[in-house]
């Protein structure tokens, strides 16, 4: 009993470290919880000692391994929630400065790097001049769609 005991344990903690590093959902932490909770309860019966020591220990190894997983699960479904804060997406919104523009479009500075740009829009006071900011609407590709920015949002 001792042995399946401390393979029971060793297999719970295995399979709370996949859990850990795999995006399940819970899926291969229940049964890691599970193995955790009948290992200790094995061991401890195994080692001498009686369901009066046993049942608590295998309690509190049980909740705090729940909690855990509780924990992180809640933490990965905010987590994959969250707005993209990362790569083309992320420059959505932000303002970019004008480098070279002529005709339809032209090449602004935005995030450390000059991306090619186009108007999106109407430009009725006529297209934007190096040093002007405009504000990125739309990432296609490596092409930004820009609009010259409003007073309130130059940086």
């Amino acid at each position: 009993m001792l042995t399946l005991g401390i393979v029971l344990l060793i297999v719970g903690a295995v399979l709370a470290v996949v859990e850990a590093h795999l995006p399940t959902g819970g899926a291969i932490g229940v049964p890691a919880i599970a193995a955790l909770v009948a290992g200790a309860a094995l061991t401890l019966t195994g080692l001498g000692g009686g369901a009066a020591l046993a049942v608590p220990a295998a309690a509190g190894a049980g909740a705090a391994a729940a909690g855990y997983l509780l924990l992180a699960t809640r933490k990965v479904a905010v987590a994959r929630r969250a707005l993209v804060r990362g790569g083309s997406e992320a420059l959505v919104g932000s303002a970019a400065v004008v480098r070279g523009w002529q005709g339809a479009s032209g090449q602004v500075f935005a995030n450390g790097a000059l991306w090619r740009a186009r108007l999106g829009w109407s430009h009725e006071d006529g297209p934007p001049q190096p040093g002007d900011y405009v504000v990125i609407e739309r990432v296609d590709g490596l092409t930004l769609s820009v609009r010259k920015a409003e007073e309130w949002e130059v940086p």
